[in-house]
């Protein structure tokens, strides 16, 4: 073979190494997924499950005991995910109305919308990345996650026992320049919205500087950093925050690329901070694959293997990840306890995973 005439596209290197297939197909211990997607929000219009009875058979079969519906939203899209979703094994999150920015009362317009989202039903707050990456006020002036108009806001959901996953940023290389050095290149080519290196953008430290702002500033509030803190590069910073304010936690939702390349880091970081790191996928739909994937990360020591099985060319990188094997107190805090002490859930037992009244 010429390897001048071998396109990139085409380069599909199988690795030689010898490796058990450990398969792990049931957590060790009833989870609770707190960052998933059920509603219709990013379906286009269409529910995203489209069968529920299908997931609650799958969530049984996996040991998954709760799903967190993050996209309640608020108003009649909050009604139908509360009305759709048994709040008992899947709870769901309100969002905030961005476009109250553009009132003559914004803080207090956001603060009244957040009092009826948790009178309706809801149990917590997600913040998407589009809060300082789009979201845009009456002058349109991008708005930050530490605007001073928000402040109150974000004291008023811990006043209302709401806790707030934040999801701010994206990956490192999203906002790099889009050339030969960046690592997620052939991703950004697939998804050009996603890059977000262009002039005019924050930066990706300035919007982890607004992050760390929002959580310093309202130490009444539990917050969870989506998608480990939104650094999963940077596992110092997410340290660093773990450390410095007892309201932050994280979730692994999204990110076991990054993790697994650093397994070793990864495990100093949870067995440091064991009460503050929740289980999460992110993977929407659910599937067994997805969830089965992250048991093996979590619960084995296995080495090199594929964190997106099946997948042609892996999504987020060109590479394996290896495992991190918790100690089983450990990963009863991680795969559930946390989340059941946040987001104040009954507890889960092995009875407790028998299929619910459908």
């Amino acid at each position: 073979m010429n390897l001048d005439d071998l396109l990139l596209r085409d380069y599909m290197p199988v690795p030689t190494l010898r490796r058990p297939l450990t398969h792990v197909p049931r957590a060790s211990t009833p989870a609770v997924d707190v960052h998933n997607h059920l509603g219709r929000w990013l379906g286009g219009g269409d529910w995203l499950i489209p069968d529920v009875p299908a997931l609650l058979d799958l969530m049984d079969e996996v040991g998954v005991r709760t799903i967190v519906n993050l996209d309640g939203r608020w108003g009649a899209e909050l009604d139908a995910n509360i009305a759709r979703y048994d709040p008992a094994r899947f709870p769901t999150f309100c969002h905030l109305d961005w476009s109250l920015l553009r009132g003559t009362d914004p803080t207090g317009a956001l603060i009244a919308g957040l009092r009826r989202s948790r009178d309706a039903g809801a149990r917590g707050v997600k913040v998407w990345k589009d809060l300082g990456l789009s979201v845009t006020d009456a002058s349109g002036a991008r708005v930050l996650p530490d605007d001073p108009r928000l402040r109150d806001v974000f004291a008023a959901a811990g006043e209302l026992g709401l806790p707030v996953l934040i999801h701010t940023a994206d990956p490192i290389a999203f906002f790099a320049p889009l050339d030969n050095r960046n690592e997620r290149l052939e991703e950004l080519a697939e998804n050009p919205s996603w890059w977000f290196g262009a002039p005019g953008h924050p930066t990706f430290d300035r919007l982890m500087q607004a992050l760390e702002n929002v959580v310093a500033a309202a130490p009444g509030t539990t917050f969870i950093g989506a998608h480990v803190g939104c650094a999963a590069e940077d596992l110092g910073w997410v340290d660093g925050m773990l450390t410095r304010y007892p309201n932050f936690h994280v979730d692994l939702g999204g990110r076991l690329a990054e993790l697994g390349r650093q397994p070793r880091a990864t495990r100093r970081l949870i067995l440091k901070h064991p009460d503050r790191v929740l289980f999460g996928s992110d993977a929407f739909p659910p599937t067994r694959s997805a969830y089965e994937v992250y048991w093996r990360f979590l619960e084995t020591e296995d080495e090199c293997f594929p964190y997106a099985p099946g997948s042609r060319v892996p999504p987020q990188g060109r590479w394996d990840i290896s495992a991190i094997g918790l100690p089983p107190e450990v990963l009863a805090q991680v795969y559930a306890g946390n989340a059941r002490r946040l987001l104040n859930l009954a507890g889960g037992t092995a009875s407790a995973l028998q299929p619910a009244h459908r």
